[in-house]
């Protein structure tokens, strides 16, 4: 055995398990087909980032429709925590059991927000995680954040104050960077304007790299293989073990499979490990793995004041959840989603986002502008699915539910900002390109006729098989799954302690 746990990926799941058992004596092995992102300047560039799309995978995939496009993602040592915007929101309790939307409902999870409290918990004090605790309505029970909420800068503390004085409920919206603002001189966070989106320079965003992967690495039991793309897991005789793992860097064999590449290439690995013995894929009896697919509905937004030039440098700070439980519309009873300020859309990001545009246009919109990201849940179709062409490429079908919500969310946002005296709102909606917040595929739950795992997370078809990705959730909710990926790979983590000391595996 070259491991007792070798897991496949260091992002948010993997990462944050390969430090949950590193203390724990055994022997972990991460293997991660990517590298460390360069310590570059062009982390900071936006050209580099957001028009070259240096750090994001070169590959393709297919639409449902057989179109190629290229994913928003990338291959790094912590995954793409390298480039999220940091905000660790908890899901809502009422977001673990059944809530209905215009669309339809959601699947209840077999755990509820009680189980995963503690875990959320040390994932926000790993995770350098500032927030206020009773700031937002809709928030679940919880103790005090790690660290207090970043202030607001002028024009955010503005609409803040406007949406107070309309009588909703703005909320310091909780984030995950290692900011001290009691001391800014010593502070490994600067409040610089390329944290959203962007790679930290500084190493001082809580991404799973900082820690996750490096706090584990002190631990001479935890070893890490980058480079290492797995190509297919190879099971027992019997069908109940997996027995080794095939990649571009030879053959690895553990005592337990943590598979963590996300929620799209977790699925691709189990039904690219298809063979005579289970030719629809592994851990796929139920005909479940790849299917409810689901990505957060999501538009950016820029709302423009003329009148008055925004100075932001670190803008993210803001959210609202006013529209999260329902749309306070009685002819449309049902959930809209989640509002949070954006990272400072800056003239140079504009221009690489948009470089048809003359510059001189989208320096001054950039300026005048206050940026928003709007968030409505996906609801799961098992049409909504991963699959592989023949030539091996990945074909991500996915048309989103909760369109109208997310329609009526927008608006909503647009009449608002309008009243709190913005004269010009744009929106762009995120294409099938951008799988950030990509989760299911590979649900957990009790009953193995149609989950594919069981509630902690172990495939029902292999007795040491785990998914600790997103993959996971039956539901997505309308807040960022990164804590919520985070936490449950705590307590994932804590089970697999237990399995080992009882002497189960």
């Amino acid at each position: 055995m070259d491991a007792d746990i070798l897991i496949i990926g260091s992002g948010a799941g993997g990462g944050t398990l390969a430090r949950a058992l590193a203390d724990s004596g055994l022997r972990i092995l991460i293997l991660e087909r990517g590298d460390y992102l360069p310590r570059e300047w062009g982390n900071w560039d936006p050209d580099t980032v957001f028009r070259e799309h240096r750090y994001h995978t070169d590959e393709q995939w297919r639409d449902g429709e057989g179109r190629l496009f290229s994913p928003i993602t990338g291959y790094h040592v912590g995954g793409n925590t390298k480039f999220y915007g940091a905000a660790v929101l908890r899901r809502r309790e009422k977001d673990f059991r059944v809530r209905q939307h215009r669309d339809g409902p959601t699947r209840p999870w077999p755990i509820a927000y009680d189980d995963l409290a503690p875990y959320y918990d040390q994932a926000e004090s790993w995770y350098f995680t500032h927030g206020l605790v009773g700031a937002d309505p809709t928030e679940p029970p919880r103790g005090p954040y790690p660290f207090p909420p970043i202030p607001h800068e002028a024009a955010v503390a503005e609409v803040d104050e406007a949406l107070r004085t309309l009588g909703f409920h703005p909320f310091p919206l909780p984030l995950a960077v290692h900011r001290l603002e009691h001391d800014p001189a010593q502070s490994p966070c600067v409040r610089c304007p390329t944290c959203d989106g962007f790679p930290c320079l500084l190493h001082a965003k809580g991404d799973a790299e900082v820690c996750g992967v490096r706090p584990a690495l002190e631990q001479e039991n935890v070893r890490l293989e980058t480079g290492a793309q797995v190509r297919k897991l190879l099971c027992s005789a019997d069908g109940r073990r997996i027995e080794a793992v095939e990649t571009d860097k030879g053959t690895f064999r553990a005592r337990v499979v943590v598979l963590a590449a996300g929620a799209v290439n977790s699925a691709a690995l189990l039904l690219a490990s298809a063979s005579e013995q289970f030719p629809t894929g592994l851990a796929n009896r139920s005909d479940q793995v790849g299917r409810n697919y689901m990505c957060h509905l999501n538009s950016a937004c820029m709302a423009i004041r003329p009148s008055r030039e925004n100075r932001s440098v670190f803008q993210k700070t803001l959210a609202l959840n006013d529209f999260y439980e329902d749309s306070g519309d009685p002819d449309y009873p049902f959930p809209l989603g989640h509002i949070q300020s954006l990272g400072k859309v800056t003239p140079g990001v504009l221009h690489a986002e948009r470089p048809g545009l003359p510059i001189p246009a989208t320096a001054w919109a950039a300026s005048h502008s206050v940026d928003w990201w709007l968030t409505t849940e996906d609801l799961p179709d098992p049409d909504n699915r991963v699959t592989l062409d023949a030539d091996g490429t990945i074909r991500l079908h996915w048309q989103p539910k909760n369109r109208e919500s997310h329609r009526r969310l927008c608006d909503k946002w647009r009449q608002l900002l309008y009243r709190v005296g913005f004269l010009a709102v744009f929106f762009q909606p995120m294409d099938i390109s951008a799988t950030a917040h990509q989760v299911g595929t590979c649900r957990f739950g009790e009953d193995s006729a149609n989950n594919v795992l069981d509630p902690y997370c172990k495939a029902h078809d292999h007795d040491n098989l785990y998914l600790v990705d997103a993959s996971f959730m039956p539901s997505i909710s309308a807040v960022n799954p990164a804590l919520t990926v985070m936490a449950n790979a705590l307590r994932v983590g804590a089970h697999l302690r237990q399995r080992f000391q009882d002497g189960q595996v």
